[in-house]
């Protein structure tokens, strides 16, 4: 799981599902300030990881925290980070 989590990045990108609920990538991007390319890229190893998930509407696709153990403890890491 630590390489999950190795770029500071993708860790960032948790930020906002966790604040949001649920974003598209776009808006993950523009909170990020990053490019959605890379976006992406952190989307779908964290997806692949079943920590989020994804629900599409139309061509867009919606990210949120998946309902599993690694999803789970990956909220209440971000609840104690959020806390200091």
């Amino acid at each position: 799981m630590e390489d999950v989590f190795c770029p500071v990045t993708r860790m960032e990108t948790l930020k906002p599902l966790f604040k949001y609920g649920q974003l598209n990538t776009s808006d993950i991007a523009h909170r990020l300030g990053v490019n959605y390319k890379l976006t992406m890229q952190h989307l779908e190893l964290l997806e692949a990881e079943r920590i989020i998930q994804h629900k599409r509407s139309g061509r867009i696709k919606f990210f949120r925290f998946a309902n599993t153990l690694k999803a789970r403890a990956t909220l209440k890491l971000l609840e104690e980070w959020e806390k200091n």
